[in-house]
């Protein structure tokens, strides 16, 4: 049976960052440990998942979700077990993925899950937070669905070696594609090329990067999957081809959006190229997760798919976790055990 903490340990936000959140912007906390009422649960938390989408959470600025309050616990996903339940469709022992914070134990009436761990499942607790959790169903449905790429044609996908990216590259190639990834540092390019299959991989860091592109993608770019924005894209705007299609996944090269920043315009691209460029907020998909998890863990059983895991231990890690995602430190998915 999990074991009850004897006090709550929570990561709270005390003061609003202008930009990339730090160290500095948070609190590690204790309180009492809630009671589940009739219909609730109690998680105990053993994983916490590092997510861009964090930076966001943070901001004073909303998104599609509204920002954390300043003194609130920070809002994450978790993986978890339940401890204690008066919930009919959780009993204790399960493991489930919700929106859970960044603490050891929270109470959840079951709207927070995103879906349950398989009582049979052979696989890490760890992969349901990355290659068969929201990270893999997201590059699942962002590149097939929403970039529809055929047999033949060129993908390219930046941050290429995160947990969205190197799935996105390793679907693609299944399907019969070219994959090209964008990515920083020598180290993650062999990561790319010699651990995830991408066809080849370029250093955005070294310079030139038209130039590495238009090497690597002889025939042009006919889907992109977008997980930065900025420069990066603008350059890869001009390489698409005639009906390609970007996937806007992430922004992750702008530190802030207020105000919002000037650089070069893609609505020329977009008319001559005829491109379609659309925007994936995976939480769209939520009532579809066990397809993508399905299949996604057929191509794992079978050795098709490949994943890495940074993990840092402690609570404590968490406070300075998004600022290591965002300088590109991570080596694979990045979470923290509780």
């Amino acid at each position: 049976m999990t074991r009850i903490p004897d006090t709550n340990r929570q990561v709270v936000l005390v003061a609003r960052p202008d930009g990339i959140p730090g160290p500095e912007h948070f609190e590690v906390r204790e309180g009492p440990v809630p009671e589940p009422g009739a219909g609730e649960m109690l998680v105990r938390n053993l994983f916490l998942s590092v997510d861009p989408a964090q930076r966001g959470y943070a901001s004073a600025v909303a998104n599609y979700a509204d920002p954390v309050p300043l003194g609130g616990v920070m809002r994450g996903f978790a993986l978890g077990e339940v401890a204690q339940s008066r919930h009919p469709d959780f009993p204790v022992g399960a493991r489930v993925v919700g929106m859970f914070g960044w603490q050891d134990v929270a109470v959840s009436d079951g709207s927070q899950v995103l879906f349950t761990v398989p009582a049979d499942s052979t696989a890490p607790a760890g992969a349901f937070m990355g290659i068969l959790g929201l990270s893999g169903i997201t590059a699942y449905f962002g590149l097939l669905e929403v970039g529809q790429p055929k047999a033949g044609e060129t993908v390219v996908v930046s941050t290429a070696a995160g947990s969205v990216g190197s799935a996105v590259g390793q679907i693609a190639r299944i399907r019969g594609c070219r994959a090209v990834g964008i990515t920083g540092g020598p180290d993650k390019v062999a990561l790319c090329t010699g651990v995830f299959g991408y066809d080849a991989a370029v250093d955005y860091k070294a310079g030139g990067l038209d130039a590495a592109l238009a090497a690597a993608c002889p025939d042009g770019i006919d889907v992109y999957f977008d997980n930065t924005g900025g420069a990066i894209s603008d350059t890869v705007m001009g390489r698409m081809n005639q009906g390609g299609r970007i996937v806007v996944c992430g922004t992750a090269a702008t530190a802030s959006w207020d105000p919002p920043p000037q650089g070069p315009r893609v609505e020329r691209a977009v008319l001559v190229k005829r491109l379609r460029m659309q925007g994936l907020i995976i939480f769209d998909y939520r009532d579809r997760y066990g397809e993508a998890q399905a299949q996604l863990g057929q191509w794992l059983a079978a050795g098709d798919l490949a994943y890495r895991e940074e993990v840092l231990d402690g609570i404590a890690q968490a406070p300075g976790a998004i600022l290591r995602l965002y300088q590109g430190r991570n080596m694979g998915k990045l979470m923290i055990r509780l």
